[in-house]
């Protein structure tokens, strides 16, 4: 059971962390005003192996028209997938890929509509960011270098997963450490530092809690997992990065309500200063967040 204990326990441990503050990082004319308020990313999935069927659209019109929905329930912007990062799911060649993302992209951003692209692959990158896209959600470490470079010529952001393996379709069990925030931390210096060394100036972290590992598909220790790092993600910004998470489900505890859990986890990761939330359920969320913003520690505040 959480409790106020634990959150103390944490706050004495690693108290300094939480001073750690990001800026807001320009897209063109467009802001994400990451330090001054959450920043909700909207998904739209254009795989059918997609389990969340309210973000499924098999259509170029469909995807458009959810992007537009999106947008009014007060999504900051929209990330794409043309292939779903489920274990079972089909794989999608590249060329389909692309044929898929690249007209809802280019609709998308006519109508203003900041647009992520969620990939490990660096001919899917360079065509989504041809284009219109200006954020590329990377999945994957195997061709890393090239979307850096592509990002960088674009003068685009990038959304650095932690994934064990070379991208998100190729992982086996998940790799724990007694420390593990403290091991992502590791690894995204050394991978913010890589992009820079490119010419990337708009770096995102993720630690990827969404992924699906062979050895996380126990419930208990999957949510124990994303709990444990979501109240842990302020240490993250110590490295001067916004940090994004995708909201998970768990539905073994949630069952039928499952469209509630992504509002429940936005709670925990709010309390360890997510900076971008990305999920299927923005209205939900937005209120969750604006909510928590409400609290004021004075007496009669």
């Amino acid at each position: 059971m959480l409790t106020l204990e634990h959150l103390a326990e944490l706050v004495q441990e690693y108290g300094g962390a939480l001073r750690a503050e990001v800026r807001p990082i320009f897209l063109g004319r467009r802001e994400l005003p990451f330090g001054r308020r959450p920043v909700l990313m909207g998904v739209i999935n254009l795989s059918p192996d997609s389990w969340y069927r309210e973000s499924v659209c098999l259509t170029t019109e469909s995807a458009v028209r959810r992007g537009r929905i999106l947008t009014a329930q007060g999504a900051d912007l929209v990330d794409v997938g043309a292939e779903s990062t489920l274990a079972h799911a089909a794989r999608v060649e590249e060329a389909l890929q692309q044929s898929r993302l690249c007209p809802v992209v280019r609709e998308l951003a006519a109508a203003g509509i900041v647009v992520s692209v969620e990939t490990y692959s660096a001919a899917v990158a360079r065509a989504v960011l041809e284009a219109g896209a200006q954020v590329i959600n990377l999945t994957g470490t195997a061709e890393a270098d090239a979307v850096y470079d592509l990002v960088a010529a674009y003068d685009a952001a990038v959304i650095l997963c932690y994934v064990q393996g070379a991208h998100v379709r190729a992982v086996g069990d998940f790799e724990f450490d007694a420390d593990m925030v403290g091991r992502m931390a590791e690894w995204f210096a050394r991978e913010r530092d890589r992009a820079r060394a490119r010419g990337v100036g708009k770096v995102i972290l993720d630690p990827g809690l969404g992924f699906y590992y062979r050895n996380l598909q126990d419930s208990a220790m999957r949510v124990r997992h994303q709990m444990r790092v979501f109240l842990q993600t302020f240490r993250l910004r110590t490295l001067g990065c916004p940090i994004c998470h995708a909201l998970p489900h768990a539905f073994e505890y949630f069952g039928e309500e499952v469209r509630c859990a992504e509002p429940f986890f936005a709670v925990l990761a709010a309390l360890g200063r997510t900076d971008l939330f990305r999920t299927h359920e923005v209205p939900r969320v937005r209120a969750v967040l604006e909510t928590l913003q409400v609290y004021d520690p004075r007496p009669g505040g």
